[in-house]
């Protein structure tokens, strides 16, 4: 942990994400370690003037007495960062080894950087940014050397703010340094793999980002298959920058859609009117903001495979939705079938017991097939369950504690980021042709009748 102040520039400090995301996640971290000191600096769109300023950062750190005390809030300043001349004009402010974060939509943020090349940064200047980075692999690759062009990748955060959360954190451990599972966790023994993200909330007002995104690219494309990266993994050498990104990486190579048929092994869907709890929901192509003619989906569902020695046959589904009957965000592992049952035992086990880790609160569930009760030779299910309790920090808190240590360990590097679009890129093609039809389920339900819901 760094112990001399440390400058964080926010570039979109007057926008949503700062406000909701970035500042009290600041905060938190602060509250938790006293011992740190940032410098805050900003600059937006929006004329502020110093004292607005100081008060925007003052009511992102109300829920945290004393995390304020622990920051410097430096100046606003007033900025198109897509122009070239007011990009040199801040970039010259920039000391070295400052926190340079595009909290801006991601079009606006590939201009900023377009402004800077040629441009010289500071000594250890860190630059970051929100997912998604390019619109496909070509944008991907056109992006990152841009990026490298300005500082080297080890600079570079992309930020993916699933992997600061607990559960995979949580996974991490458990899976690497447990005997009981690290020789099981291959297609010897695994069957199968589900990741799924669903959510209970709707739009949420997010129509201009979303309704050109979906599911797919919102949650598939980057924060679900950079899970599958952290599952399928080969246990690396250490959980540096450098080895837990080249483990995640050589997974994302080895990985393609399910027997390369998109068609049979991807399905997409959208809302209609219905009820969530006591909320009343439009149907999504009603939703304030949305263009019915993009066929925008909000719950998609795609199924891979990682071919490779350790997992090549097992089917990683990944699925994500909005607008669903109750949030579910698990990794679940379904084991092979015992090879034999001795005789005298009743019943069929369906499968080899299941493991299931679920975020929020964070827990971790083990099915096993046990027997006793009324018939001591009767099979049934039991489940052996850990509460890892509701997560020690947000996730942002846990992307801003590496940021500010310079470490990049838990973001995506500039070969991960082409590879999640490369993979991905047959399935927005068969979805274009019309290939894989568009399917409804009514906001509220567990999805389209026949999909697979357990």
């Amino acid at each position: 942990m760094a112990t001399t102040p440390t400058t964080l520039f926010i570039l979109g400090a007057s926008g949503d994400l700062t406000s909701r995301l970035l500042l009290p996640s600041l905060a938190a971290l602060l509250a938790r370690q006293p011992q740190r000191r940032v410098v805050l600096r900003g600059s937006g769109t929006e004329e502020r003037d110093p004292e607005a300023w100081k008060k925007l950062v003052g009511v992102a750190f109300a829920d945290y007495p004393g995390a304020i005390d622990r920051v410097t809030i430096g100046d606003y300043t007033s900025a198109d960062v897509t122009d070239r001349d007011a990009v040199a004009a801040l970039i010259e402010t920039l000391e070295p080894g400052t926190v340079l974060y595009f909290a801006l939509p991601p079009a606006v943020t590939r201009a900023a950087i377009a402004a800077m090349q040629g441009m010289t940064l500071p000594e250890g200047t860190v630059l970051a940014m929100e997912k998604p980075f390019g619109d496909d692999e070509k944008t991907a690759r056109e992006l990152n050397d841009m990026l490298t062009a300005l500082v080297p990748e080890r600079q570079i955060f992309r930020v993916d703010h699933f992997l600061g959360r607990s559960m995979l954190l949580n996974l991490m451990g458990v899976r690497l340094a447990n005997r009981i599972l690290e020789p099981v966790w291959s297609a010897e023994h695994v069957e199968s793999v589900l990741i799924r993200f669903d959510e209970s909330i709707a739009l949420e007002g997010r129509a201009r980002y979303y309704d050109k995104a979906g599911a797919m690219i919102d949650m598939i494309q980057s924060h679900l298959l950079q899970v599958l990266a952290l599952v399928a993994m080969d246990p690396p050498a250490s959980i540096d920058e450098r080895d837990l990104r080249d483990a995640k990486a050589a997974v994302l190579r080895a990985t393609h859609v399910l027997g390369d048929d998109p068609a049979q092994s991807s399905r997409r869907a959208r809302y209609t009117a219905g009820r969530i709890d006591d909320r009343e929901l439009p149907s999504y192509v009603d939703e304030e903001g949305v263009d019915a003619s993009r066929n925008t989906e909000t719950l998609a569902e795609v199924v891979f495979e990682v071919a490779n020695d350790r997992w090549a046959g097992v089917p990683f589904t990944l699925r994500s939705g909005k607008a669903l009957a109750a949030k579910k965000s698990e990794v679940v592992l379904t084991f092979r079938q015992v090879r034999h049952v001795p005789k005298g035992l009743a019943g069929s086990p369906v499968d080899g017991g299941r493991l299931t880790f679920s975020l929020g609160p964070d827990e971790m569930r083990l099915r096993l097939h046990v027997t006793g009760g009324d018939d001591p030779f009767a099979l049934r299910d039991e489940e052996l369950c850990a509460d890892l309790g509701e997560g020690q920090r947000r996730s942002y808190e846990e992307v801003i504690d590496e940021l500010l240590d310079g470490e990049v360990a838990l973001s995506v590097r500039a070969d991960e980021a082409e590879e999640c679009w490369r993979i991905l890129q047959p399935v927005r093609d068969a979805w274009a042709s019309g290939a894989v039809p568009l399917e409804e389920y009514p906001a509220g339900s567990t999805g389209p009748q026949d999909w697979a819901t357990s």
